[in-house]
């Protein structure tokens, strides 16, 4: 069940847009960030914090891979695979994370470290092949300097909470 703190940080933010449900992308993100992911009883509050219909919020969850129905691990791992990566090798890249951390594309590894995923660009052609490692934009990418990026990561928070922004933002 979300906070009474996040459930008010949801509800201030739709006052904030002209029609209440263009509110739904940031107040998915403040979900997340409290829960760490958007399972159905947390999407099914959210919906009904808009009053629409569970089936509107998931076709969002759904389609945008920042949000996440399942849990990931500490640290996100974002490959771009769009045209631009894919031309300089990332689909290799991909291959080789995958490989160096065990995991399929989509997956958490096995020490809850790291969850890798596949995505659409991430806006920065010009560092094909790139991934994007918690808020981090990395590349361009080779083989061998993934071990000293995960290392890295690793002395790294985690991916970020755009809760922990908006307070403080706010505070």
């Amino acid at each position: 069940m979300l906070s009474e703190k996040t459930q008010k940080a949801i509800l201030a933010l739709q006052k904030k847009y002209p029609g209440k449900r263009s509110a739904l992308i940031p107040a998915l993100h403040l979900a997340q960030a409290e829960v760490g992911y958007l399972p159905l009883d947390t999407q099914k509050e959210v919906a009904a914090l808009f009053d629409i219909n569970v089936n509107e919020v998931t076709s969002v969850v759904t389609f945008y891979d920042m949000f996440f129905e399942k849990p990931v691990g500490k640290h996100v791992i974002h490959v771009c695979k769009n045209i631009s990566c894919m031309l300089r090798g990332s689909d290799d890249l991909l291959k080789q994370v995958c490989r160096k951390l065990q995991v399929e594309p989509g997956e958490m590894s096995a020490d809850g470290e790291f969850t890798v995923i596949p995505s659409e660009c991430l806006a920065a052609c010009d560092k094909a092949p790139m991934m994007l490692v918690d808020d981090q934009v990395v590349g361009p990418v080779k083989e061998e300097y993934l071990d000293q990026i995960f290392v890295e990561a690793k002395m790294k928070p985690g991916h970020p909470s755009p809760l922990g922004k908006v307070e403080a933002h706010h505070g």
